[in-house]
């Protein structure tokens, strides 16, 4: 990690000496908000029996955390490029910081969802200039190996909630899940106050109709597919896709024509970018239901306590803290397709490997697997995060970092609510079996899906190998 802080006469960023300090305030900011993303996931089975509510209703409380972050990752990179960087990035981590004492406080289901509804939002806004705030920091000729510490900073944190949060859960109730972001809260915004670099923004108009679009459209699709866990009438779930639909056009729409538009297609004129971008948003989808599908193989099939289920998670932070450095160095001297989408036919072989557990799987059959996953995951996300940022221009990091981000939290949140509609479809077609059978079957047919995205990620990022390395 030493190479990060050298400096060079030709090097822009800052200084090495400061870039040592900035890292932590990124690192602790970054771990804090990617971690309240997976960190209830373990304790999802443990609050729909308390809370006395289905399965499904309870992935509500993972889920609407990642959907309002999908929901504004774009309006807030736009809103970083407007007023700064760092003002953003602040303000997303005061928000976060209020609303996780909200999520602590609260008394119901309901207010919970909401609480961490705002939580995401707040989330949102420091995560999507998070990579453009890297591209400020570092220097370009060390932009893939700081995107390697951030990857596996992300990468780390999304798959060890579950380990942590099952570790707080043996000691403490579910609301220290959040009551520990107060305090991590208030030392990254001290930090940041005197250590991020200061960027004024370029000023200008916001495009607040395009936001509302976006945010309109990105919600409407995870509702829609979510409602069909619900059983809804098919006449609301047309209705959903309906306004999404419009919603995209009128989007697209708006973006051609506006002077100042919220997201400049223009970013997608280059076919790698656009690539890495399908690539990533497909991968994500698959982890997204691995990670809220696993809890409920490991409790309700196996009858594992929560604290060995978030055991079970811990080889895939490891694989990922061991390969993602590596990965992230790598791609800076050869080819970042090359080097993801080997990690993603990893990926994909590992989740085809957990799907294939048998009725009885033993402990260290669950671990090796789970291994697999992640070497292929910490292998995969630095290369094509590099690929994503160096092929856009660098007066739009803050919509490629804002592209990167949505593409992360949306893709989870699909994921997540693939699995609702998968829990719900269960029951109805085993309606005789047992919640333990209902579970296991449930389960496996969403890891067989989300093996089948990683594996459709492995193919579009194969398919710019031929260009050869930008």
């Amino acid at each position: 990690m030493s190479q990060l802080f050298g400096d060079l006469p030709e090097d822009d960023g800052l200084p090495g000496a400061a870039r040592r300090v900035a890292i932590i305030v990124m690192i602790l900011g970054t771990s804090m908000t990617v971690l309240d993303g997976s960190i209830v996931n373990v304790a999802l089975p443990m609050i729909a029996r308390s809370l006395q509510v289905d399965p499904a209703a309870a992935v509500w409380i993972a889920n609407a955390y990642i959907l309002a972050g999908a929901m504004t990752m774009v309006t807030f990179a736009s809103l970083g490029e407007v007023l700064g960087f760092r003002r953003v990035y602040m303000s997303g981590i005061l928000a976060f910081t209020l609303a996780s004492l909200g999520c602590a406080l609260s008394p119901s289901l309901a207010m919970l969802n909401g609480m961490r509804f705002l939580q995401g939002v707040g989330g949102a806004a420091a995560m999507s200039i998070g990579p453009a705030l890297y591209r400020n920091i570092f220097p370009t000729r060390l932009l893939g190996a700081a995107l390697g510490i951030n990857a596996l900073v992300v990468a780390s944190s999304t798959a060890a909630g579950p380990a942590i949060g099952g570790l707080m859960l043996s000691v403490l109730s579910w609301q220290w899940l959040f009551a520990v972001n107060v305090p991590l809260g208030i030392v990254t915004l001290l930090l940041a106050r005197r250590v991020l670099p200061r960027d004024p923004g370029r000023g200008g108009r916001f495009d607040a109709v395009g936001a509302v679009l976006s945010a309109l459209a990105l919600g409407t699709i995870v509702m829609a597919v979510d409602g069909l866990s619900r059983h809804d009438s098919w006449t609301q779930e047309l209705l959903l896709g309906g306004i999404a639909l419009a919603s995209v056009i009128l989007f697209i729409i708006r973006q051609r024509r506006y002077s100042a538009p919220l997201l400049p297609l223009d970013i997608f004129a280059s076919q790698r970018f656009s690539m890495a971008v399908a690539t990533s948003l497909c991968s994500f989808v698959g982890q997204g239901i691995a990670f809220i599908a696993l809890p409920f193989l490991f409790q309700g099939a196996y009858g594992f306590s929560p604290l060995l289920s978030a055991a079970l998670f811990t080889p895939w932070p490891v694989a990922i803290a061991i390969t993602a450095p590596i990965a992230g160095r790598l791609a800076d001297r050869y080819s970042a397709a090359l080097l993801s989408t080997c990690g993603l036919l990893v990926l994909t072989t590992g989740l085809a490997l957990l799907a294939c557990l048998g009725e009885h799987a033993s402990i260290p059959d669950i671990l090796w697997r789970a291994f697999v996953c992640g070497l292929g995951f910490g292998f995969f996300q630095s290369p094509n995060n590099r690929e994503m940022l160096s092929n856009a221009p660098r007066a739009r990091s803050g919509t490629a970092s804002g592209v990167l981000a949505i593409a992360r939290t949306f893709g989870q949140s699909l994921g997540a609510a693939l699995v609702a509609v998968v829990l719900a479809a269960t029951s109805i077609a085993q309606a005789s079996a047992s919640t333990a059978q209902l579970d296991a079957s449930a389960v496996h047919l969403s890891l067989w899906l989300a093996a089948s995205a990683t594996l459709l990620a492995t193919i579009i990022s194969a398919l710019r190998i031929k260009h050869g390395r930008n």
